[in-house]
C-alpha cells in the first residue's frame, strides 16, 4: 500500500510533497513540487511557432528574397538600357573685337541660352555568351539562397527538438526528485514513530531529517534548472514573454529504434544541405570562369536615340536655332590587350574551381564522419537504455524489500539510504540515456536531411 502511494506521488504532477500530511519534526515546510499551471505545448506546436517567429529564420528568409529579387533578365543583361537627359544652360559674355580697318566693337552682357534633351537606347547583342552565363549564375545564387534559408530552418528545428526534449528530461528529473522527497518524508515519519515507541534513537530521527532536507534542497535546485530550460525554449520560439510558463505535453521521451545506417548514409549524400550548398558553389565557380572567358570574344552593341537641341543668341545673325532628329549605330569590337589581367583572372578562377572541389570533398568527409560517430553513439545508447531499464526494475524491487526490513528494524538507516539512492540514481541514468539517445536521433535526422519531417504537414 505504501509503495502504491509513492508511485502515485511520482505520476501525478499535482501532488505536493507537503500535502500528504505534516511530518512532525520534519524541520521545514516544502514548496509545491509541481510545475505551475500554464500553456501545454507539444513539439509540433513549438516548431511551428519557431519557424514563424524566430529572428534568425526571418533574416535568412529575407536574404533568400534578395537573391530571388536579383534573378531578373535585366540584372543578367538581357534587356536594353534606356536613359532620358535634359539640360538647360546658357552663357553670359562680354566681347571686344579689333577690326582689320582699325575700328573696334564691343558688347557687354551677351546672354546666349541652350537646351538639350534626348532619349538613348543601348543594348548588348553579343558578349561571348556572358549574358546567358550570368543568368545561370543568378539562378544558382537564388538556389543557394533557398538552401541557406533551408539550413537555418533545419538548425532551428533541431535546436527546438533538442531543447523540448531537454525540458521533458528535466521535468522527469523533477518528478524523480519529488519522489525522493516523498520517500524521505515517509522515513522521517517511521523514525519518529519508532523513537516515540523507544525502538530507535534520536540520532536516527535526526539523520532522517538531514536526508529529507538534502532531498528537498535538490528539488529546489531542480526547479531552477526547469525554469532555465523553459526560458531557452521560449527564446527559440521568439516568444514575446520569454518567461511565460509552458508545459510539455510529452511526459516521457520516446525513441525511434529503427534507424538504419545504410539508409541514413544514402539520404545524407543526397539530401544533406551542406553538401547541396557545396555542390551549387562548385557550379557557380565554373560559371565565374566562363564569364571571365567570355571577354575573349568580340562584342556587338547597338544604340539609338532621339535628340532635341535649342540655342538662343543675343548677338548673332541668328536669333535661335533648333535641331532635332534620331541617331543609331552598331559597334563591333574586341579587347586585344588588357595588361594580361584576363589571363590572371582566368588562372585565379581555375584555382577557385579546384578549391570548391576540395571544399566539397572536405564537407562530404566531415558529414560522413559525423554520421558514423553519432550513429555509433545512437546504437550504444539504445543498448544502455535496455540495460538501465533492467537496472531500474531491480532497484525498485530492492527498495520494496529494504522498506519492509527497515520497518521491522532489521535494516539500518544508512543501508536504507543506499538502497533509496540506488533507485534514484537508476531512474536518473535511465532518463539521461533516453535524452542522449533522442539527441543522437535528432542529429541523425538533421545530417541526413530528414529533420524537416518533424514539421507538421511535411
Amino acid at each position: 500500500m505504501f509503495l502504491t502511494l509513492l508511485v502515485t506521488a511520482l505520476l501525478l504532477p499535482g501532488l505536493l510533497p507537503g500535502q500528504s500530511g505534516n511530518s512532525a519534526g520534519a524541520g521545514r515546510t516544502m514548496r509545491a513540487a509541481t510545475i505551475p499551471e500554464g500553456q501545454v505545448v507539444d513539439l509540433a506546436g513549438c516548431i511551428v511557432r519557431g519557424l514563424e517567429n524566430n529572428f534568425n529564420v526571418l533574416v535568412s528568409r529575407n536574404n533568400q528574397a534578395v537573391s530571388e529579387n536579383n534573378l531578373t533578365p535585366g540584372n543578367a543583361g538581357y534587356l536594353p538600357e534606356i536613359a532620358f537627359t535634359n539640360r538647360f544652360g546658357g552663357t553670359l559674355n562680354t566681347t571686344h573685337q579689333s577690326l582689320a580697318d582699325g575700328g573696334e566693337t564691343s558688347a557687354k552682357g551677351i546672354h546666349n541660352t541652350s537646351n538639350a534633351a534626348g532619349v538613348t537606347v543601348g543594348m548588348t547583342l553579343f558578349r561571348g555568351f556572358q549574358v546567358q552565363t550570368t543568368m545561370k549564375k543568378l539562378e544558382e545564387l537564388s538556389k543557394v539562397g533557398a538552401l541557406n534559408s533551408q539550413m537555418a530552418m533545419e538548425n532551428l528545428v533541431a535546436r527546438i527538438a533538442s531543447e523540448y526534449y531537454h525540458y521533458v528530461e528535466q521535468v522527469s528529473m523533477y518528478h524523480n526528485l519529488a519522489y525522493a522527497v516523498t520517500l524521505s518524508r515517509e522515513r522521517v515519519r517511521i523514525d519518529e514513530q519508532r523513537y516515540l515507541l523507544g525502538a530507535s534513537s534520536k540520532l536516527d530521527l535526526l539523520q532522517s531529517k538531514v536526508y529529507f532536507n538534502a532531498d528537498s534542497s535538490r528539488l529546489d535546485r531542480q526547479n531552477e534548472v526547469l525554469r532555465a530550460a523553459q526560458i531557452r525554449l521560449n527564446a527559440l520560439m521568439a516568444a514575446e514573454d520569454v518567461g511565460q510558463t509552458i508545459l510539455p505535453r510529452d511526459t516521457a521521451i520516446s525513441i525511434n529504434e529503427n534507424l538504419n545506417y545504410s539508409d541514413l548514409l544514402g539520404s545524407t549524400l543526397q539530401n544533406n544541405t551542406s553538401l547541396l550548398i557545396a555542390t551549387r558553389q562548385q557550379v557557380i565557380s565554373g560559371l565565374d570562369y566562363k564569364i571571365i572567358a567570355s571577354r575573349e570574344y568580340p562584342y556587338l552593341t547597338a544604340s539609338t536615340g532621339y535628340n532635341y537641341n535649342y540655342n538662343g543668341y543675343e548677338s548673332s545673325t541668328l536669333r535661335n536655332q533648333q535641331v532635332q532628329g534620331m541617331n543609331y549605330g552598331v559597334t563591333l569590337g574586341i579587347d586585344l590587350f588588357d595588361g594580361f589581367n584576363r589571363k590572371r583572372e582566368k588562372a585565379n578562377a581555375r584555382i577557385e574551381m579546384e578549391n570548391r572541389q576540395y571544399q566539397y570533398r572536405e564537407i562530404e568527409q566531415e558529414v560522413k564522419a559525423d554520421l558514423l560517430t553519432i550513429f555509433y553513439g545512437y546504437e550504444n545508447n539504445l543498448r544502455l537504455l535496455r540495460l538501465e531499464e533492467q537496472n531500474l526494475e531491480v532497484a525498485r524491487e530492492n527498495l520494496e524489500i529494504a522498506l519492509e526490513r527497515y520497518k521491522l528494524g532489521s535494516l539500518t538507516g544508512l543501508e536504507l539510504r543506499e538502497v533509496q539512492k540506488s533507485l534514484l540514481d537508476a531512474e536518473e541514468r535511465l532518463i539521461s540515456v533516453k535524452y542522449q539517445a533522442k539527441i543522437a536521433e535528432i542529429s541523425l535526422l538533421q545530417i541526413s536531411g530528414k529533420i524537416m519531417d518533424l514539421v507538421p504537414g511535411t
